[in-house]
């Protein structure tokens, strides 16, 4: 490896220390990142081809390089270029494996793929990239165990314990997607309360959904377009007054929240099934 690469690589490793001592910034992480991927790209190492040990060094920086930029993606809250960063590590993890020392990093940052997967709602690539990880490192590994027991909690509807996991992450970044998660747990349990109930106080919907204070219930509930009474800490759910004035006017209520005609879908499937069977 060049005198001018590892020097800069020196560079961003300091940047980064400062970072998560809280004395530096995301900014200067993020100007040095920019300035090593152009040194990358000028030394063919983002996308590495070959396994030729005599780049095995500079191979082993870029790696390190680009699970830097992985980890600083999350703190900068920018989905877009951790996606990148990921899939431009996934060669080395692949392809060069057996090449390169093992990586403090890699447990982490394959974790935080594994996250982003659910927090995307991509069950079934969750489990493909399960499946190709080495059983033991499953088993054994903290930052791989974290995604598979949110996974499974989140197929049993156990949403009180995800909440609770927030206490236990295994380093900060994973803090996003699990913020992430409870977000659309949420609006989960928010439909359910909609189509359930007229009204519920204000204290039960706070706990139902995992809030910790009023303000927060009250933005939520504004994005919802629920009504909140501050006299009787009551509130309405607004897909609940909807349909009753539906009623009141004749209408089918669940038309308003079935907007699948059902009817046609009935008739064109039971169309389909009589040419298959003259098919057949």
């Amino acid at each position: 490896m060049d005198a001018e690469l590892r020097n800069a690589h020196a560079e961003l490793q300091r940047r980064k220390a400062a970072l998560e001592q809280g004395s530096g910034s995301i900014e200067a992480v993020g100007e040095q990142l920019t300035a090593l991927k152009f040194m990358l790209a000028e030394r063919e190492l983002i996308y590495p081809q070959g396994n030729n040990p005599e780049r095995a060094e500079a191979l082993a920086a870029a790696r390190d390089i680009l699970e830097i930029g992985a980890l600083w993606s999350i703190r900068a809250r920018d989905l877009e270029s951790f996606d990148r960063y990921w899939s431009q590590l996934r060669p080395f993890y692949v392809d060069l494996g057996e090449l390169l020392p093992k990586s403090e990093n890699f447990e982490p940052v394959v974790g935080l793929s594994l996250l982003r997967l659910l927090s995307s709602n991509a069950v079934s690539a969750f489990h493909i990239a399960i499946e190709t990880l080495p059983p033991q490192l499953v088993r054994e590994s903290p930052y791989i165990q974290h995604p598979v027991l949110l996974e499974r909690w989140l197929m049993e509807g156990s949403y009180s314990n995800v909440w609770r996991e927030r206490k236990n992450v295994p380093s900060a970044e994973y803090l996003f997607f699990i913020d992430q998660l409870i977000g659309t747990i949420r609006h989960e349990i928010a439909l359910c309360e909609e189509r359930a109930y007229n009204t519920l106080p204000l204290n039960d919907v706070a706990t139902l959904l995992f809030f910790d204070n009023l303000p927060e219930v009250l933005e939520f509930a504004q994005e919802r377009g629920w009504q909140v009474n501050p006299t009787s800490q009551m509130v309405e759910f607004a897909n609940k007054k909807t349909d009753e004035r539906a009623a009141e006017r004749g209408a089918d209520p669940g038309a308003l929240e079935d907007k699948i005609p059902r009817r046609a879908t009935i008739t064109s499937s039971l169309q389909f099934a009589k040419e298959l069977e003259s098919i057949v």
